[in-house]
């Protein structure tokens, strides 16, 4: 029986990095002894183990040594915090690019189709949600999601406010700078819906594909999370900023043109997934104690 009560014989203080090796005190001694996951499931260590314990050495052998435990997560060093840090930064770089990049139209003449140049970078966002989601786990990739909300709001608030100071008589770019910060705000309110609400779904469809696959087929769940994310986006984006300018068939026919262009650009987001991971695991998750 599995129990939640002070371990008696047995305490797991963590895993031998990329050994699939768990750390096993003996409590009565104080010895640490090292033992292959798939023993310590086979033997008597695993009844006198916590339940929390018990959870964390299952995660561990069914994902390869791959899953985030309890124990790395109490126990990261700056490294990883500063590569946490940078994924932040990154999130809300493109959130704000995005937001202001719609205010420069770009003309495919090739297809005959408008669209902003938000719509080339922004499934970039999904894919550093995803890498979050990997690293850190669903919470803290929906701080950072909330971050880059608040901290785009902040922005456009205080350029908003320097737009009323009263400008230098006979300054070209005062009348421009208005004009941009408009239209900015003009779409803070769609972006912001449509950013919280699919990145969001993004974060909670990585996390519980991860959760059923144990950990596996990463191409899988980066690639169906961000698929159904950028449908909601699209949908809530061009319906609140276009619902009442343009007709129903106008705005769907934006609506599938960003979707496709999405989904295309969100389907090559697998090949750097998969390589941030593995430096991920190389030089951060490698480098730590574990």
């Amino acid at each position: 029986m599995v129990s939640d009560s002070e371990n008696t014989k047995y305490k797991l203080l963590g895993f031998e990095r990329s050994k699939n090796l768990a750390m096993i005190m003996v409590v009565s001694t104080g010895k640490l002894i090292k033992v292959r996951l798939e023993e310590v499931l086979k033997s008597e260590i695993i009844d006198d183990l916590s339940k929390t314990e018990v959870r964390d050495i299952y995660r561990k052998f069914y994902s390869g040594g791959v899953a985030l435990t309890t124990y790395e997560l109490n126990d990261r060093h700056e490294r990883s915090w500063m590569v946490y840090v940078v994924l932040n930064l990154l999130l809300l770089a493109l959130y704000i690019f995005a937001n202001i990049g719609a205010t420069k139209l770009v003309y495919l003449s090739v297809f005959d189709l408008v669209v902003t140049p938000g719509v080339f970078l922004f499934p970039l966002t999904f894919l550093i949600v995803d890498l979050l989601n990997e690293f850190y786990g669903l919470r803290l990739a929906r701080k950072a999601i909330l971050f880059a909300f608040a901290s785009n709001a902040l922005i456009i608030v205080l350029l908003s406010a320097v737009s009323y100071l009263p400008g230098l008589p006979g300054w070209e770019l005062d009348a421009p700078y208005s004009a941009v910060v408009a239209q900015v705000s003009s779409v803070l309110v769609a972006s912001s819906v449509s950013f919280l609400f699919s990145e969001y779904v993004n974060s909670y469809l990585l996390s519980k594909i991860k959760e059923l696959t144990n950990s596996r087929y990463l191409f899988l769940r980066v690639f169906l999370s961000a698929f159904f994310a950028v449908i909601i986006d699209s949908f809530i984006f061009c319906f609140i900023a276009f619902y009442g300018v343009m007709t129903n068939s106008e705005i769907l026919s934006i609506v599938f043109v960003q979707i496709a262009i999405k989904v295309f650009f969100a389907f090559f987001n697998v090949l750097p997934a998969y390589g941030a991971r593995s430096l991920f695991k190389r030089f951060v998750a490698g480098g730590q104690v574990s």
